[in-house]
């Protein structure tokens, strides 16, 4: 693997089943499919396009602090509207340069409009650990003589 490996090539080592959640869904149930996924954050999805994105971190501050109930509030209410996503040719470091400029900590995955992956910070800093052991595994092999064929 390599650091600069592609969206596409994270998204092949990753379970291609992305559960999403429809604007009109009310925020309680948001929750509970992100804590029964044990996921972060859903993309919102109407009629096939990206609409939004709901993140614990929306539910937090856009329910619980200001006093709101979940079970009687939409999704489309608190939810990121345009989220930032990014296609399946940029590369690792271009997700992790613009997770840190937007401040978010997960990426859809748009082809011509429809969502086909999600990318999280942990997915991205997996393959960076795993491109970095690649590496070092080669670099001890070369130097104690043990060329791989």
């Amino acid at each position: 693997m390599q650091t600069s490996g592609t969206v596409i090539l994270l998204l092949r080592e990753k379970n291609p089943d992305v559960c999403t959640i429809p604007p009109t869904a009310m925020v309680y149930d948001a929750i509970k499919i992100m804590a029964e996924r044990n996921v972060g954050a859903l993309p919102v999805v109407e009629g096939g396009r990206l609409v939004g994105m709901i993140s614990e971190r929306d539910y937090t501050r856009k329910v619980v602090l200001i006093g709101k109930s979940s079970k009687n509030t939409p999704v489309a209410e608190i939810m990121t509207r345009n989220p930032v996503a990014v296609g399946p040719d940029q590369t690792v470091g271009e997700c992790m340069e613009l997770m840190t400029e937007e401040r978010v900590r997960h990426l859809p995955v748009v082809v011509q409009g429809e969502l086909v992956g999600i990318l999280s910070i942990g997915d991205l800093v997996k393959w960076i650990i795993s491109a970095q052991d690649a590496t070092i595994d080669q670099l001890t092999k070369y130097v104690f003589g043990e060329h791989a064929s």
